[in-house]
Formats: structure tokens, C-alpha cells, sequence
């Protein structure tokens, strides 16, 4: 009798440990298990638009974070550029002072050095570019050339005098009255064409940027809960 006991006991055990560890991703079919599906696999490149002052930065953040794919701006990039004083920090000084835009070939070149990087291998969010059409363009070489073709653009739409009471509030020392006129002026000459450009590649939604940041996410965050 105890023999067989302990040949009942074997069997439980092996059982036991025969049962399958969701947390590995698979179910005891071999199929991926829904619970192991989660935002580690996916993969998301998204642009970011609007006029400044329009809560790029902060709804950038906050999609960051939720997705966990970095967030790249490259006026932050540029202004830390300046800072520093390097040899480009100095080539764009002036221009961004002025609220002119810094040169394709420069902007692109530091586009395609970040989004190679190990930690956009599932995605990013692009803040502040592209801005210009041949920068959409080149972008779209980027992506294309290294294996990522394809994105998804949030345009947020505030009105102008919004935006200027945004601006001068945070009291940066290149966001004067007439810097930030100039700055509008030139995206509405400038990167309001790309609106075109994505909506011919039906990658555009806009958002109306002029609700409370909470809101305002809320909405980002269904369009981009809908496109995954």
C-alpha cells in the first residue's frame, strides 16, 4: 500500500509541474496567451504637429509614457546643442533666436542618428518634426531605409492668440511677442502643408488642442488605441 502511495504522489507532482507558465507567452496549445500580449510587443512611430505653444512637449510625454517609446524633440536636442556650445549649437543659434527654421539636411541628420538607436527599436514619437515637406520626405527615406516604413501624425489645432498666451507665460528667453508671431507665421507657411501631405497618406487626425491637457490626451489616446 505505501508503494502505491508513493507512485500516486509521483504522479501528482509530475503533473503539477507539467502545468504551463502563462507568463512565458504560451498556453498549453502552444498559441501566444492574451495575457502575455502585452504593450512590449507593440510597435508605434508617431508624429506629433501643431504651431507652437500648441502642447506638443506635454502630450508627447504623456503617450511616452504610456507606450514606453522615447519621445524626441529636436528643438530640445537643438536648444541642448546651444547650450553646450558645440559646433552646431552654434550654426543654429542665430536661426532659432530669429524663429527660423534650422536646415533640412541638419534636422534630418539628427533624426536619423536618434531613431536608430536601441531604444526606438519599438517606436518613438517625434515632437516638433518634420516641418517642413522635404522633411516629411526625407523621413519617410529614413524609415524606409531602415526597415520602419509607415506613421501615424496627430495634428493639434489651437487657435493663434491661444497659442500666445501659452508662449509668453513660460517665459522662455527666445519666446518675445514678435519671435512668436514670426514662429506662427512661419509654420503656417511652412509645416501646414504637411497636414495635406498626411491626409493623401490617410495618416493624419487632428485634434482639437484648445481643451484641458487631460482631455486633450484622452483623445490622442483612443485615436492611437484604434490604429494599433
Amino acid at each position: 500500500m505505501r508503494h502505491g502511495f508513493d507512485v500516486i504522489l509521483l504522479v501528482l507532482f509530475g503533473l503539477l509541474f507539467a502545468v504551463p507558465v502563462y507568463g512565458e507567452g504560451k498556453n498549453d496549445s502552444g498559441m501566444k496567451n492574451e495575457r502575455a500580449d502585452t504593450l512590449e510587443t507593440i510597435t508605434m512611430q508617431v508624429i506629433i504637429m501643431g504651431p507652437p505653444g500648441a502642447g506638443k512637449g506635454t502630450q508627447a510625454k504623456k503617450i511616452s509614457e504610456k507606450y514606453r517609446i522615447p519621445h524626441i524633440s529636436t528643438g530640445d536636442i537643438l536648444r541642448a546643442e546651444v547650450e553646450k556650445g558645440s559646433e552646431l549649437g552654434g550654426k543654429v543659434k542665430d536661426i532659432m533666436e530669429r524663429g527660423e527654421l534650422v536646415a533640412d539636411e541638419i534636422v534630418l541628420g539628427l533624426v536619423e542618428k536618434r531613431v536608430v538607436e536601441p531604444d526606438c527599436g519599438r517606436g518613438f514619437i517625434l515632437d516638433g518634426f518634420p516641418r517642413t515637406i522635404p522633411q516629411a520626405e526625407g523621413l519617410d527615406k529614413i524609415l524606409e531605409k531602415h526597415g520602419t516604413a509607415g506613421i501615424w501624425v496627430i495634428d493639434l489645432v489651437v487657435p493663434e492668440e491661444e497659442l500666445l498666451r501659452r508662449l509668453l507665460a513660460r517665459k522662455r528667453p527666445d519666446d518675445t511677442e514678435s519671435t512668436i508671431r514670426n514662429r506662427i507665421r512661419v509654420y503656417h507657411e511652412k509645416t501646414a502643408p504637411l497636414i495635406h501631405y498626411y491626409e493623401k497618406k490617410k495618416a493624419l487626425f487632428s485634434i482639437n488642442g484648445d481643451q484641458p491637457i487631460g482631455k486633450v490626451y484622452l483623445e490622442i489616446d483612443s485615436v492611437l488605441t484604434n490604429i494599433r
